[in-house]
């Protein structure tokens, strides 16, 4: 019941058509026709779309490679690592930001690539060695009585457990000279400046969940944690600077990810001068990623949304509810630029980048 990785989530996509309706949202959006710009993406769960409206896509499932899309649909690759993921990119100026991770997760080295020309921002896995910023929070059944603890062997997983050292980033925003980078490893947001990798925001776990029988089975615990409260990992998926200058992030719940039980996905923002983490709007099925339009209204990819199968919703600002906005086969990632919702589709399959114009909307700034 740690946290995974979103690939594993695929498995249990059968039971998420399941998933209860969620919160009675906000008015939606118009929109125009979808049109699909680019295929053959082999898990495109990384997006960021520059100012001329050309995107840059990471594509996880295969080696590790960094694309860029042009307006054309004419796919150029732009960094390969045969053996390492590439993720969480960003755009800004001309220069795209991305993360080479090992498979391991035991190395993560944040780069520019500019003209060009790669160059290196800082060591993500040397900072959540030195610094593992959720070490301090205890996930797991922190309060079981001690009969039931006593039922635990070594065949079970700890009943609780400290944040553990984990390197695993999947977004990132630009702001002046600093890279924030969402780490759904450490749980954590970085903050990257001139080489240094510093804390920016420890996210609080998920709310708990009341474990039951058929749940404790499923994971490998003893039987008498049914009824007792697991707190889970909440994962960070992506980080973008709002307007007034707070952090947004989209949380996957860990214990499991999926929503297996129930959407329990959310968005959070973080004051960058008190650590505070507001929650925005829950319910979200799947939330993997999220743009910023210059607003205040937030577009969220649901991997899960919908009937089960994936969509696109937004959070007016201020709402505090996700409104659905289109069905898209699992969406991975959006981006906005130039009043067009840009979407990473089909990330299960045969990858596609899908742009969905949006009437009346402003121009974006950011990735």
């Amino acid at each position: 019941m740690t946290h995974r990785t979103l690939a594993t989530a695929a498995a249990a996509a059968a039971a998420i058509a399941l998933i209860a309706a969620a919160t009675p949202a906000a008015a939606a959006p118009s929109i125009g026709t979808p049109e699909v710009r680019a295929t053959g993406l082999a898990g495109p769960l990384g997006l960021a779309v520059d100012g001329s409206g050309r995107a840059v896509v990471t594509q996880h499932f295969g080696p590790g490679t960094l694309s860029l899309v042009d307006k054309r649909g004419a796919v150029t690759e732009l960094a390969f690592a045969p053996a390492d993921e590439l993720s969480a990119p960003a755009a800004a100026g001309g220069a795209v930001v991305y993360a080479q991770t090992s498979p391991d997760h035991t190395q993560s080295d944040l780069y520019e690539l500019s003209d060009g020309t790669t160059t290196w921002l800082g060591d993500l896995a040397a900072a959540e060695a030195e610094l593992n910023p959720d070490g301090g929070q205890t996930y797991g059944f922190p309060d079981l009585p001690a009969d039931c603890l006593d039922d635990f062997t070594a065949e079970h997983p700890p009943a609780a457990y400290p944040g553990l050292l984990d390197v695993h980033p999947y977004g990132s925003a630009i702001a002046g000279d600093t890279v924030y980078v969402a780490d759904a490893g450490a749980n954590a947001v970085w903050a990257v400046t001139d080489g240094v990798v510093s804390v920016a925001a420890v996210l609080p776990p998920s709310e708990p969940i009341t474990a039951t029988a058929e749940l404790a089975g499923a994971f490998g615990y003893p039987a008498c944690v049914a009824g007792e409260q697991f707190v889970p990992e909440a994962v960070p998926t992506d980080v973008e600077v709002a307007p007034d200058g707070r952090l947004l992030v989209t949380l996957l719940p860990g214990g499991p990810e999926d929503p297996s039980l129930g959407a329990r996905g959310s968005l959070v923002a973080v004051d960058l001068g008190s650590g505070a983490v507001t929650t925005l709007a829950t319910g979200l099925a799947g939330a993997t990623n999220l743009a910023i339009a210059p607003n205040g209204d937030v577009y969220v990819a649901e991997l899960f949304g919908g009937d089960g199968t994936g969509r696109v919703s937004v959070v007016r600002a201020g709402s505090g509810v996700a409104a659905p906005v289109i069905d898209l086969p699992s969406p991975g990632a959006v981006s906005i630029r130039a009043e067009s919702l840009y979407v990473t589709t089909n990330v299960f399959a045969d990858g596609e980048l899908t742009v969905v114009p949006l009437k009346g909307a402003a121009h974006s700034r950011g990735r």
